[in-house]
């Protein structure tokens, strides 16, 4: 067997952070475990070492596994264009596109590229630890799953639910997964983790008692609210993550929340800087304000951008160009500064005039750019990532910056990724921040992107070791559900 699903009672409620808890957990022990998420549905993806592009999440949950990231890992990505469309990725590589009236039928093919996927993992590593998607509890899915249930059932995956107690009503959403479930595909949930908790264990208790009395299983541990933990978010309702308070000022980043913002994970280092305050807007006022704005990807350039100018933060992002204070455009944040945008490939809309505050056309190819590019900026270098169909020609050359360019307060870049560069992220926030005339400087000793990220990682295998069972844990991945778990009525009609 070796292999668990990660199931959850909703979107957000950890299923993420259990995963690589668990993958860093047995990492520690010399265990060769994978990450695995048959379909993630998000605008945040990574490009691997061979050129593949997957979920950022299941990229983090290697990390934690501390194995090269592949597209076994994450083998279908949904990157939503509008509220009825996605494009598909498979196997780290564009595949086409997956209307809303197709989601519940049409995916056929891409079960058994995840499946392939999964099976291939197994032969490769010890233990694979599975993420499921949303609920496993949305029947209205039911016959098309491939990453809830639908998987657990192919392989016969021991089934694992995460509920989010912060967010109030965890046991009747656990009691609920179960019972709207059918009777074989309840014969595989196994147990309950309670995610986020804060204050005496104790006084949960008889719930916790009454849920294992009410559903025949084991709640397998409590998971304390853990501080400065983030797994790279798979969507909007995440990035709310980002805002970190400075308390006495310091230097203000305010990030323009696009409709259909893409790798906006760009500016979480930001967030980590000691002194820096980022704040996700969509309110005019707020841009005008901010010591530092930024336009972060779009999957839809185009799109987002019409936003932009309907609710008037065209003209508050001009007005801090002409006054000399800094704006960062980053990927289809960069696009939109330019002069004119070309778009029949991924709007249709043809010809379309940018912001013009960089010099520069866009135009989109059928192809999608997919690299890991490597530069240097004032003498620090900058690797970094690059997943974009439109790509800048400059008409008429500013100060270069990274591959893209400046003109005078207003940045531009194609690359995802540079700011969690230690050096350089430091060099071009104190640039920044005198541009605004704030006295900003980075603290001396703080620690880098990276070590944050290895230290949160450490910090969930520990609350895996101390707060869940995880001699239970072992053997359910070794040996899979025990027999005889009870149905719980209704059950799936």
């Amino acid at each position: 067997m070796r292999s668990l699903l990660v199931a959850g009672t909703t979107s957000d409620a950890g299923k993420s952070l259990v995963t690589a808890g668990i993958c860093r957990w047995l990492a520690r022990q010399g265990v060769r475990v994978a990450p695995f998420k048959g379909q993630n549905m998000s605008n945040n993806s990574m490009v691997c070492g061979d050129g593949a592009e997957i979920g950022r999440a299941q990229w983090v949950q290697a990390r934690a596994a501390r194995v090269e990231p592949e597209a076994a890992m994450n083998p279908v990505l949904l990157k939503p264009g509008s509220d009825r469309r996605s494009h598909v990725v498979a196997l780290g590589k564009p595949f086409g596109t997956l209307e809303a009236g197709e989601y519940a039928t049409g995916r056929a093919g891409l079960a058994e590229i995840a499946f392939g996927a999964f099976e291939d993992l197994r032969s490769r590593y010890d233990v694979v630890v599975c993420e499921g998607a949303g609920s496993p509890a949305e029947i209205n899915l039911r016959g098309g799953d491939y990453v809830n249930m639908g998987l657990a059932r192919r392989f016969g995956l021991p089934v694992l639910v995460v509920g989010d107690i912060d967010r109030g009503g965890v046991l009747a959403a656990m009691f609920g997964t179960l019972a709207l479930l059918s009777a074989e595909d309840q014969a595989l949930v196994v147990g309950w983790v309670v995610n986020k908790f804060r204050g005496d264990v104790g006084l949960l208790r008889p719930g916790l008692d009454s849920l294992e009395k009410v559903t025949g299983r084991p709640v397998l541990g409590v998971l304390p609210w853990l501080d400065r933990v983030w797994i790279d978010s798979e969507d909007a309702l995440a990035v709310a993550g980002w805002r970190r308070e400075t308390p006495g000022g310091g230097l203000g980043v305010a990030v323009v929340r696009f409709p259909r913002a893409s790798n906006a994970t760009d500016v979480d280092a930001l967030a980590a800087e000691p002194g820096v305050t980022v704040t996700l807007t969509a309110d005019p006022d707020v841009v005008a304000a901010a010591d530092v704005v930024v336009l972060p990807g779009s999957r839809a350039t185009v799109t987002d951008l019409a936003w932009l100018r309907e609710r008037g933060l065209d003209t508050a992002v001009a007005a801090r160009a002409a006054a000399g204070r800094p704006v960062l455009g980053i990927c289809g944040g960069y696009q939109m500064l330019t002069g004119s945008i070309v778009d029949d490939v991924e709007s249709g809309a043809g010809e379309v005039t940018g912001l013009g505050l960089l010099p520069g056309r866009v135009t989109f190819a059928a192809e999608k750019v997919l690299a890991r590019p490597a530069g240097a900026w004032r003498g620090h270098p900058v690797d970094a990532y690059e997943i974009h169909h439109g790509s800048v020609s400059a008409t008429d050359p500013a100060e270069s910056f990274l591959d893209g360019q400046r003109a005078g307060a207003v940045w531009g870049t194609m690359w995802h990724g540079a700011f969690e560069n230690d050096a350089f992220r430091r060099a071009w926030l104190t640039e920044a921040a005198a541009q605004a005339g704030v006295g900003w400087a980075p603290a001396p000793g703080a620690p880098g992107f990276g070590d944050l990220r290895e230290e949160m990682l450490d910090k969930l295998a520990d609350a895996i070791d101390e707060h869940l069972d995880t001699a239970t844990l072992r053997t359910l991945m070794e040996h899979g559900a025990p027999a005889g778990l009870p149905f719980v009525p209704p059950g799936a009609p």
